[in-house]
């Protein structure tokens, strides 16, 4: 029987970088890392599988620390995988520790145990939780209420099928921050095909971080979804750090003036 999931090895589920940036942004990447925790094994994937998009976001993090420098903003993010717990997931979610990802069947999260389901609740979901909460939390009782941005960067082909979207601009309830970033997308030379909660939406369960730590706290979010061929390699990573660093600040200038 589990009862405790993580090891010294793993080390913190959470990791926070330039916490003391004087930027008006947070930026969360609950999708940064393929890494399982110790205990968890392969859980029963290939290499293959832990290494393809199922387990992560490839590029986001990347993408997301050159946002970090370039806006000084602080940088939250998860360092397990997905599929040990997803953290843009409720505790409730099928998602949160998936049986099944897209194609492939995930063995090491059929029929866990309840110890096991809560101990990877306990260790990876609730610190991941607590700290965004609380870096918010210290912001606004500082007089610098944030604005949460969650970086993730998606699959250019899902189930067969192409995607032609190349970067979304997700949000929920409150689309503040992603009606003034579409305004300045569509201005001018497009850069990128960019639309409006595509390839995912609040229908799909994908929102409960913005919910979580933007809706509630009453604070300007957003949720931005990259073509991972796009970020493939450091050269793609910057051109896209570019174009988002100018797409943040003119939309978070904007809604300052409202």
């Amino acid at each position: 029987m589990l009862t405790r999931l993580l090891t010294e090895t793993d080390g913190d589920p959470v990791a926070i970088e330039n916490a003391a940036g004087r930027g008006d942004l947070v930026l969360v990447c609950e999708h940064a890392s393929r890494r399982v925790p110790e205990r968890l094994g392969s859980l029963g994937l290939s290499q293959q599988a832990l290494e393809s998009h199922i387990a992560w976001d490839p590029g986001a993090l990347a993408v997301a620390e050159l946002l970090s420098r370039k806006l000084d903003a602080a940088l939250i993010y998860q360092r397990f995988s997905r599929l040990a717990y997803d953290c843009n997931r409720p505790p409730e979610a099928a998602g949160a520790m998936p049986a099944v990802s897209e194609v492939y069947e995930v063995p090491g999260n059929r029929n866990m145990p309840g110890e096991e389901r809560q101990a990877r609740v306990d260790e990876i979901y609730l610190p991941f939780r607590n700290a965004v909460t609380r870096f918010v939390s210290e912001r606004k009782a500082r007089g610098r209420p944030p604005v949460v941005v969650t970086m993730h960067s998606f699959t250019p082909v899902y189930f067969g099928k192409p995607r032609a979207v190349e970067v979304g601009i997700l949000h929920d309830s409150d689309s503040r921050l992603a009606d003034q970033m579409l305004i300045f997308a569509t201005r001018g030379k497009v850069a990128y095909d960019i639309r409006r909660n595509e390839p995912y939406g609040p229908a799909d369960g994908v929102t409960h971080s913005l919910i979580e730590y933007g809706v509630q706290n009453g604070l300007p979010n957003v949720m931005i979804e990259i073509r991972n061929d796009l970020i493939r390699n450091e050269i793609g990573q910057r051109v896209m750090a570019d174009y988002l660093e100018g797409l943040l600040a003119q939309g978070v200038a904007a809604l300052s003036k409202q």
